[in-house]
This record gives C-alpha cells, structure tokens and sequence, in this order.
C-alpha cells in the first residue's frame, strides 16, 4: 500500500509524482492501492497526482484504487468528473 502525505499542492506535486512512482516500481506483484487518509490539505494537483499513478499502474498492468479518501477529495474528483476513475467502487 502506497501512502500519501499529508500535503499535495502544486508545489509538492512533482516531487509526490516521483516518490510514488518510485514505489510503483518497487513494487512486484498485486494492484496498487494507494491511502490517502493521511491527506488533509490539498488541492486540484492531488487529483493530477492520483491519476498519474493510476496511469503508471496501467501501463504495468496493475490494478488501481484510492482507500480512505477525505470527503473533499471525493467532492472535488467528482466537480471534475474523475471520480468514477479514482474511486471505483
């Protein structure tokens, strides 16, 4: 499982993008499920950020889903039509 920190603005996206992705490589076998209960203060870049990791994990064949969304996150994938991608149930 994948942890998100506890801040993704523009400022840290890029950085965020590389140390998931970072992981994303590491990691061997099974669909990546990244956490981002720990996220409290975002803002659109988190949505870049999560679609860009699901966008790798694609492109290796793996599973993707976001665990323990904060509700702001939710509301704002769903303001820019992205929450069926993120947050498949």
């Amino acid at each position: 499982m994948l942890l998100l920190p506890a801040t993704i603005t523009m400022q840290e996206s890029r950085d965020t993008v590389q140390l998931l992705s970072q992981a994303l490589q590491s990691q061997q076998d099974g669909d990546v499920v990244v956490d981002a209960s720990a996220l409290t203060q975002f803002d659109t870049s988190a949505l870049a950020v999560l679609l860009e990791c699901q966008r790798l994990a694609g492109a290796w064949s793996k599973g993707f889903s976001v665990r323990q969304a904060p509700p702001k996150l939710t509301a704002l994938a769903k303001l820019y039509g992205v929450d069926s991608l993120l947050f498949a149930a």
